[in-house]
């Protein structure tokens, strides 16, 4: 088999380059969190390679409960029936956590797939996390393989992703809200792709309000975080305490409640630094790794909060944080006491 270098962060465009040439290689690692792309991608490989007529003795797929490494090993050898290719699939098996001799056995198979397999490895409920100190197993996937990196996609690309779902669905919906939409889903295209379909078919109008979102879509955990830290801004404590509620309803673990807090109030108190020192959300959007809408959100929300209301809620939160570790207190009564606090804070200035 011909060597070649893989490469992480080219993998993806190398992946599209070969399906537009219909020349895949023989063996792929698919890994990242974005899920969506990935079985999108799996799909375009299978279609190309297998033939549904004789799918039965050409496809194989194996997963953490069925693979076997002689039935693997077999499957890569064993000439395709009434077609050209074989197309094996092996879901969240991390071969770096093997016994030494079925590592060995792995590296023989991996450097000698014939030319009419091809072989994928996907990660998604395992993480990809290879040990380079195994040499011999990464030169055997590093040199021979490809690996591909299902990213969260850049904001710019899932905007007109999410608007040509929605027009394939005859609605519009403008780039704010699709932003927005975005925002409170956590921004990967598995979350996105289901609620589209949700707020599609509840919309009775051709374009799409930011109503109609919010009647369907369960917020991700740091977007609700935003809303309370909004309403707390607002003078609207009852709200936030009941935003508090709604986290609890959505079975969010307190202390993960409370680590999403201190991360938003950090972010906070960063862009109220940048604001005071003339800087804008560019800046934000580089240190704290945001996209371009939440960054201008965030540096929006610091106005209303002085460098000294941060200062006070880092020291409540830390409180929090050491209370809820260490004493035998409700883990759900010290956060709504933290809330209580932080909006008597924000009330001052």
């Amino acid at each position: 088999m011909a060597k070649k270098t893989a490469s992480a962060a080219g993998g993806l465009l190398e992946l599209k380059q070969m399906l537009k040439a219909k020349e895949l290689g023989r063996l792929y690692i698919f890994h990242g969190e974005e899920v969506f792309l990935m079985n999108h991608y799996l799909a375009q490989v299978k279609k190309l390679l297998v033939n549904p007529l004789t799918e039965s003795f050409n496809y194989h797929r194996m997963t953490s409960e069925t693979f076997d490494l002689r039935d693997f090993g077999d499957a890569v050898e064993n000439l395709p029936m009434m077609a050209e290719h074989t197309y094996i699939q092996v879901d969240d098996i991390d071969f770096f956590k093997m016994a030494e001799g079925d590592r060995n056995r792995m590296i023989d198979i991996l450097t000698d797939i014939p030319e009419y397999c091809t072989v994928v490895f996907t990660y998604e409920t395992v993480e990809w996390k290879p040990d380079k100190r195994m040499k011999k197993l990464w030169d055997a996937v590093s040199e021979n393989g490809t690996i591909v990196e299902f990213a969260k996609q850049d904001q710019r690309d899932l905007i007109a992703w999410v608007g040509r779902h929605f027009a394939a669905r005859e609605k519009r919906i403008s780039t704010d809200l699709c932003a927005y939409l975005i925002d409170i889903t956590g921004g990967t295209m598995t979350a996105l792709s289901g609620e589209i379909e949700k707020i599609s078919a509840y919309s009775a109008a051709g374009e799409i309000c930011r109503a109609d979102i919010d009647a369907v879509t369960e917020p991700v955990l740091d977007a609700v975080v935003f809303q309370m830290t909004d309403l707390m801004s607002a003078g609207k404590y009852a709200e936030a305490l009941g935003k508090l509620q709604q986290l609890l309803k959505m079975q969010q673990e307190p202390l993960a409640i409370l680590g999403a807090v201190g991360g938003h109030f950090r972010r906070l108190g960063t862009a109220r630094t940048l604001l005071d020192c003339g800087k804008s959300s560019q800046e934000l959007q580089k240190l704290c790794g945001l996209p371009d809408y939440p960054a201008r959100k965030n540096m929006e929300a610091a106005r209303r909060f002085s460098p000294k209301f941060f200062e006070k809620a880092s020291q409540l939160i830390l409180e929090t944080d050491y209370q809820m570790k260490t004493s035998f207190d409700d883990p759900v009564r010290l956060l709504e006491m933290l809330i209580l606090q932080l909006a008597q804070e924000a009330s001052h200035g």
